[in-house]
């Protein structure tokens, strides 16, 4: 027996897995990247025990972006343990959904002013004697009288502290007994985080939860854990963790990984928030004299967007250079770096002013002074673009963009011991390796499909489109609808899935006769109404009934979600859903050619349309036992430019058909 033998949680390996596993213990014993395409059920959660069969007494960290997915984990980790006793595991999900203390604005800003106030008041306290905060009646006074809406005290955070003396008679504060024992529960039992708050009842669970992970070999987080730095930073304090060279990280669904860094990294700024920022400055002249010279650009970036609104684009590129300079012009500054100077300032008695009062949102000043900064570095790095966009009721958006996540995975990935990326939709592979990671060494590994072809039948249509140019053509459309009436011939639930709001609208409306034997649900654009209705659709199959889903790809009801079983029988994406080409997305097809050649075209327009496509048909066969039709409703897809975006086994079962043959083969298929 191998050492991944002896942490590989089952009797057998699946088709392929122990190639996929081998290759990720030694990339954990020699370090470096990795990049693992693996479709659902090729049991790439157990990559975990491949790390740890390598850890020596590293700490493996688990970046993923959803909660069903960090339960795919706990329950691998749960499955290993039994074979390895001493496993200790743990997981971190955001403060957000863990925060019970209550208050408006931003979580970790709130989390960060109530501890330092907090802990201050606990040292004062100790130094009287009084060694178990949470039973001192000072602070339990304070407690009682603080405004709950504009807490400055967290009574969570205090039972989680107590007091002890050092050797040298110094004070020390360590975590309660209440603290650990609520810690231990959590890495012995792995505790959902939905019980986490009845367990932890007056401690802080993310406190719990911090202590657990400390202690832990694995820690299981989320991805905005990982791609925020100053999050990172503090976290991997938290934990222990003298440097990211100490820890192996695994990535899952790692084509999602480009968005995120991407949203993390982009920054706006719109009239309204100026406005606000412009009413927040005047409240602060007499505290600061940087105050007045910082107000006097505003008019100026308020003409800016004034004079953007005689445009007729819905969104455009504008110039960094033209707008720095036209900010300072008539100020007291010669640079706008000074202006951001000044802003910083300002922020920072901001900050500090407010987390004494209990305020926690952040001020249009801190959004004013974050935007100029992006946009000053901005005018020297490529991977970021200066947008504006026009919204309802004429109001203009500025925003500085990321548009390259490449240099901030790099870096990422570079400084951790190992670092592999895992997913079931990352094809082509070479790729996604080029687009995050250039030039740097990587090992890639693409896996066939370990389940049953014959529970599967691949379509793609050759005779309609939602190109552009053929959505007025009457008969590209009556050739739609006739694929949608079609389809709602297959038994069971089943999803149509569109490139966008608009288009779904306009064949929910065309089609809704077609259909009327099915019940069908439409995705809203509301997320509040989205929950609900999915549900009903997924309880569907329980009820001995079926219904017909009208979807949008990358929307709320295509990614991430697992319809086992019964609960989706088969999906059919109409159209290759491409991003809207304006100047802002030639402008990003030119950034990438510039960086890939002929490549980038594809690299960063054309395989995010066809991973939003392949997501969104994932969901049908989430286990062997299920069966499904998928089907790709675009004659583009049989371009071979387009199709060897797809992956290897779905190239090689997809068969051409057009409306009729179409019908014939899901005749065949029931």
């Amino acid at each position: 027996m191998t050492a991944l033998d002896d942490w590989f949680p089952y009797s057998a390996y699946r088709p392929y897995q122990r190639e996929m596993l081998e290759t990720s213990a030694a990339i954990a014993a020699q370090g470096g990247i990795a990049m693992i395409d693996a479709p659902t059920g090729s049991g790439k959660s157990s990559v975990i025990a491949a790390l740890l069969s390598e850890s020596r007494g590293r700490k493996v960290i688990v970046a993923v972006r959803t909660v069903s997915q960090l339960n795919t984990f706990i329950r691998e980790l749960q499955l290993i343990r039994k074979k390895q006793r001493s496993l200790k595991f743990a997981y971190l999900v955001g403060k957000g959904s863990m925060c019970p203390l209550g208050g408006e604005g931003d979580v970790y800003r709130r989390c960060e002013g109530v501890k330092a106030f907090s802990s201050a008041l606990m040292r004062e306290q100790a130094q009287k004697g009084m060694l178990n905060p949470a039973k001192d009646p000072q602070i339990r006074n304070q407690i009682r009288r603080m405004d709950k809406e504009h807490p400055i005290i967290c009574p969570y955070y205090i039972n989680s502290r107590i007091f002890v003396q050092s050797e040298d008679l110094s004070l020390k504060m360590v975590p309660s007994g209440q603290l650990r024992s609520r810690a231990d529960r959590i890495g012995a039992e792995a505790v959902a985080p939905r019980q986490l708050h009845e367990l932890c009842g007056d401690i802080c669970p993310y406190e719990a939860m911090l202590h657990a992970a400390r202690h832990a070999d694995v820690v299981v987080l989320n991805y905005y854990h990982l791609f925020t730095d100053e999050i990172r930073d503090q976290l991997y304090t938290s934990l222990g963790i003298e440097s990211p060279g100490d820890v192996l990280l695994l990535i899952d669904e790692a084509h999602n990984c480009g968005d995120t860094v991407q949203s993390i990294q982009s920054v706006s700024l719109d009239d309204q928030s100026l406005e606000l920022a412009s009413h927040e400055l005047a409240a602060l002249r007499k505290h600061l004299n940087c105050v007045e010279p910082v107000e006097q650009v505003l008019p100026q970036i308020s003409n800016f967007m004034q004079a953007l609104k005689r445009s007729t684009e819905i969104e455009d590129w504008f110039d960094p250079s033209i707008f720095n300079r036209m900010v300072i012009r008539g100020s007291l500054y010669r640079q706008i770096e000074e202006v951001v100077e000044d802003l910083q300032t300002i922020t920072e008695f901001v900050r500090e002013k407010n987390t004494k009062a209990g305020e926690y949102k952040e001020t249009a000043v801190e959004q004013l002074a974050d935007f100029l900064y992006r946009i000053y570095r901005s005018s020297a790095d490529p991977a970021f673009l200066t947008v504006f966009r026009r919204l309802e009721e004429e109001r203009i958006t500025l925003e500085v963009r990321n548009i390259d996540p490449a240099d901030q995975l790099q870096t990422i990935a570079r400084a951790h011991a190992c670092c592999i990326l895992i997913s079931g939709t990352l094809s082509p592979v070479e790729s996604y390796r080029r687009y995050y990671f250039g030039d740097l060494p990587v090992t890639t590994i693409s896996l066939p499909n370990a389940f049953p072809s014959k529970n599967r039948l691949i379509l793609c249509s050759t005779d309609i489109t939602t190109a552009y140019s053929m959505r007025q053509s009457s008969g590209n459309l009556a050739a739609i609808d006739d694929y949608i009436a079609a389809f709602a011939t297959v038994k069971g639930n089943i999803a149509v899935y569109f490139p966008s709001y608009q288009l779904l609208e306009t064949f929910a409306e065309r089609c809704r006769r077609k259909v009327s034997g099915r019940t069908l649900f439409i995705e809203p654009k509301d997320s509040a109404d989205a929950g609900a209705a999915l549900k009903t659709f997924m309880d569907l199959p329980r009820h001995g009934a079926s219904g017909m889903m009208f979807a949008v790809c990358g929307g709320k009801w295509s990614e991430g979600l697992d319809y086992r079983g019964e609960m989706l029988s088969g999906a059919l994406v109409i159209g290759l859903p491409l991003a809207p080409f304006n100047k802002v997305r030639k402008m990003v097809i030119d950034y990438f050619r510039h960086k890939f050649g002929e490549e980038g075209e594809f690299i960063s327009y054309t395989l995010p349309a066809i991973n939003r496509a392949t997501q969104a048909l994932g969901r049908v066969l989430r286990t062997p036992e299920d069966r499904g039709v998928l089907v790709l409703g675009e004659k583009r897809f049989w371009e071979e430019r387009v199709k060897s975006g797809l992956s290897p086994w779905m190239q090689q079962e997809m068969k051409p058909c057009d409306a009729s043959t179409f019908r014939e083969a899901l005749k065949r298929w029931r």
